[in-house]
């Protein structure tokens, strides 16, 4: 589940391994290119945390975020 909190959209993903972490992370990334919005995020093993917020908006959660988010969510 998306948390919205210190300005970002947040959510934790956690895998089976490390392989199954990245494939998620190749995943996301095509389709936030796609969409031209960059997730900021982190991964150690097999999790991944990723913060969402518009850097044009004033980094801020805007309508753009909330959308990749459920982009994102289709893809686990």
């Amino acid at each position: 589940m998306w948390e919205e909190k210190n300005n970002t959209l947040y959510r934790k993903f956690e895998f089976k391994d490390f392989s199954q972490a990245f494939a998620f992370m190749t995943r996301v990334a095509l389709a936030a290119e796609k969409m031209d919005h960059h997730p900021n995020w982190s991964n150690v093993y097999n999790t991944v945390e990723i913060s969402l917020s518009t850097d044009s908006a004033g980094n801020v959660v805007t309508d753009k975020d909330r959308k990749l988010a459920k982009t994102i969510d289709g893809l686990v």
